[in-house]
């Protein structure tokens, strides 16, 4: 018996990030939060991850509430795989296959270590441990979050501490050229002068 399909389209869109093409479905892929994969990670929990990293010029998989950002290699350019890719990723959500693992439906998580001194104890996105927690993850959320997301991104709140936000970019953000520019002059800039307490932000490489 064939497999069910359903009405699915996906259109290709760039990225401020060269090296990463954005993939926008007409269909939630992803309820939770933003999951990202690259080749040296366990993508069992993701089954479109791990199909779309077994492109060879495929570094990354980020997947999104409606979208699936894929990072390349330099080794070749969009213009050569991106309606591969494009095909690849419609034809597989439009015969309905497993795109997450419920069990993946979680918030990433860092070592606390790289904020304190707590070695080794995971610390969940998201957490907030005060009123000013809440209202710096109000302020990403209404006023950063569109715009990153956009962009084919993410940016996760992190924690606060001793004036420093730390807050950490995925998706197309990691690594894009103009990922400082916006962290210091964007969300730095928005952050501090909606809050005396915050003094800088400071991206976390996950």
């Amino acid at each position: 018996m064939a497999a069910r399909q359903v009405p699915v389209t996906v259109y290709a869109e760039m990225t401020p990030n060269p090296e990463v093409m954005k993939f926008v479905a007409n269909k939630v892929l992803n309820p939770g939060a933003p999951l990202d994969y690259s080749s040296s990670d366990d993508t069992a929990g993701s089954p479109l991850a791990e199909a779309v990293l077994n492109f060879p010029f495929v570094e990354n998989v980020f997947i999104s509430s409606n979208y699936v950002s894929v990072t390349k290699n330099d080794k070749i350019d969009w213009d050569m795989v991106v309606m591969e890719t494009r095909n690849f990723i419609s034809d597989y959500l439009r015969n309905d296959k497993e795109i997450i693992k419920k069990d993946a439906l979680q918030p990433h998580a860092i070592k606390s270590d790289q904020l304190d001194d707590k070695k080794g104890e995971e610390v969940k996105f998201n957490v907030s441990t005060s009123d000013l927690d809440e209202k710096i993850i109000d302020a990403l959320n209404e006023y950063i979050r569109p715009a990153v997301e956009s962009d084919g991104g993410s940016i996760d709140f992190v924690g606060f501490k001793e004036g420093v936000v730390n807050v950490a970019l995925r998706g197309a953000c990691s690594g894009c050229p103009s990922s400082t520019v916006t962290l210091k002059q964007g969300i730095e800039g928005l952050l501090t002068r909606m809050f005396p307490e915050v003094k800088s932000v400071e991206s976390v490489s996950l």
